[in-house]
């Protein structure tokens, strides 16, 4: 959308976060889309431009539990029904475009009571522990195609390492540096791609963290190779 015809349009730089009708495109439809958000009852917390022309983001939350899975499903939805209205198809896909341009995540950021609370920040790296342990089950989960996204490139951590950071987008999970600096608050789990399933990030996560759940044998990945759930780097 808003791509000139035959060609590509200036580099990633202006796009993120822009104003104006050659950086901000498709700011209709998404506004429109926040509307009907707020309408419905979708507990819609933000928008803005992203790094490649006509991408955008949108957040929902905070929710408890499923709901947060409930209320991405419906929002999904609203977008599909108000985009179809302006003519504009939209995509999911992860890596949309190949080359020098930003793919597209659903990153789950979330917390237990625990973790808000003063000196939460040990919970917050047993999680992280958790979710060390089980990179391959969760990446599973987390999306099709992603390994076209998670490439180490544009804002990303290597589909096959698991790496911590605080503050850092080239992550599989970042700390925002306000809970780094409080000590408590929540995580960010950048590993899912734009076109998970709700419901099955949710399940995955309440599992390793909540529930305590393990991996005791190697997992198969859809190439066939069988990696041991330890493989994984910091």
């Amino acid at each position: 959308f808003g791509w000139p015809k035959g060609g590509f349009p200036h580099p990633q730089g202006p796009y993120y976060c822009g104003v104006g009708a050659c950086q901000a495109l498709g700011r209709d439809i998404v506004e429109a889309h926040y509307k009907a958000c707020l309408y419905a009852g979708i507990n819609v917390s933000g928008t803005n431009a992203e790094s490649m022309p006509a991408q955008w983001e949108y957040q929902v939350g905070p929710c408890e539990g499923v709901q947060a899975s409930d209320q991405l499903w419906v929002s999904r939805y609203l977008l599909l029904r108000i985009a179809e209205e302006f003519g504009v198809e939209v995509s999911f896909d992860p890596k949309p475009m190949g080359g020098d341009w930003n793919g597209a995540g659903c990153h789950a950021n979330f917390s237990t009571k625990i973790m808000r609370e003063p000196g939460g920040i040990e919970a917050i790296n047993d999680a992280i522990k958790l979710l060390k342990a089980r990179h391959t089950t969760h990446i599973q989960r987390y999306g099709k195609h992603n390994e076209r996204r998670l490439t180490g490139r544009h804002e990303t951590a290597n589909i096959n390492q698991f790496n911590v950071g605080i503050g850092n987008r080239c992550t599989s999970i970042r700390i925002p540096r306000q809970v780094d600096d409080e000590k408590c608050g929540y995580l960010e789990d950048r590993r899912p791609a734009s076109n998970c399933d709700p419901y099955d990030v949710t399940d995955i996560i309440v599992r390793t963290i909540c529930l305590g759940e393990k991996d005791s044998t190697a997992i198969v990945h859809e190439s066939g190779e069988r990696v041991s759930n330890g493989d994984v780097n910091e």
